[in-house]
């Protein structure tokens, strides 16, 4: 039972879906099912087609997002903060590297698409800004 808890651990530990571990003729096979990014609850929907003077900043690589540098900071960026392109604006954790996520354009922040600890994909809409 311990050598199961030692594999789910490693699973989580590493952000990996699935492992197997074999041992001789035995082989055990772990899978999780990662659930799917939450969406901020107050936060109006996302029509796929944005108005012309907004655009989405989107993830660069897959992993866990984070708006603030730790549980007890404040958020990197909160709607109607002002960025300028290289502003952080948000963290991906990634193979237990802190990804730093910069804004690419100057903006106002008009909604966080996503909470703390949301697993994203590559592509995935993170924010909405207003261009300025």
């Amino acid at each position: 039972m311990q050598e199961l808890k030692d594999i789910i651990r490693l699973l989580k530990e590493e952000g990996l879906t699935e492992i197997t571990v074999s041992d001789g003729d035995q082989r055990v096979t772990v899978k999780r099912v990662l659930q799917t990014p939450s969406i901020d609850a107050t936060a109006q929907p996302i029509a796929s087609d944005l108005p012309e003077r907004e655009f989405h900043l989107t993830a660069p690589l897959v992993g866990t997002f984070y708006r603030r540098p730790s549980p007890d900071d404040e958020p990197f960026v909160s709607t109607g903060d002002i960025v300028q392109a290289g502003d952080t604006v948000c963290i991906i954790e990634a193979m237990k590297v802190m990804n730093e996520i910069k804004a690419e354009a100057p903006g106002c922040v008009r909604q966080a698409l996503l909470d703390d600890g949301a697993v994203v994909e590559f592509g995935q809409p993170l924010f909405v800004f207003e261009r300025l």
